[in-house]
């Protein structure tokens, strides 16, 4: 981790480091869904507005997977199955940061914030009004 000024960039990326990025954050605040795909992945949300995440390496080896409204962009690494990030639907065009994909970081170092994303419809405001995405 690198602090800059009230920021801090942390680095990650999939499990066999064909994809790494870096993103800038300011807050220490993610997000555990219940819905069915967060839940069979183990995805833990740090949501990042775009000019604050950079894909360092692995745009060629990402493969995306979509279902329901296919807003969100599920990306995965297509040589260890890895989930690291993604575009999610609550946030177009934000990208959604898999807190278990941070190095040098752990779930202890963040509040863990539960969302109930099996009513997501009824929800997702609150997650949009938190990160200031209305």
């Amino acid at each position: 981790m690198e602090n800059s000024s009230s920021f801090v960039t942390v680095r990650g990326g999939c499990h066999c480091g064909a994809v790494s990025f870096e993103a800038l954050i300011d807050r220490w605040e993610a997000i555990d869904c219940n819905c069915s795909i967060c839940r069979k992945k183990g995805f833990i949300h740090l949501l990042v507005p775009p000019e604050n995440f950079t894909l360092l390496k692995g745009e060629n080896i990402l493969k995306t997977y979509t279902f329901n409204t296919h807003t969100a962009q599920h990306t995965f690494c297509s040589v260890c199955g890895i989930h690291s990030f993604y575009r999610p639907r609550s946030h177009p065009g934000w990208f959604d940061v898999n807190i278990n994909c941070l190095d040098n970081v752990t779930l202890s170092d963040f509040k863990i914030r539960p969302f109930d994303g099996q009513n997501w419809e009824k929800n997702v405001a609150t997650i949009q009004q938190s990160s200031g995405n209305n």
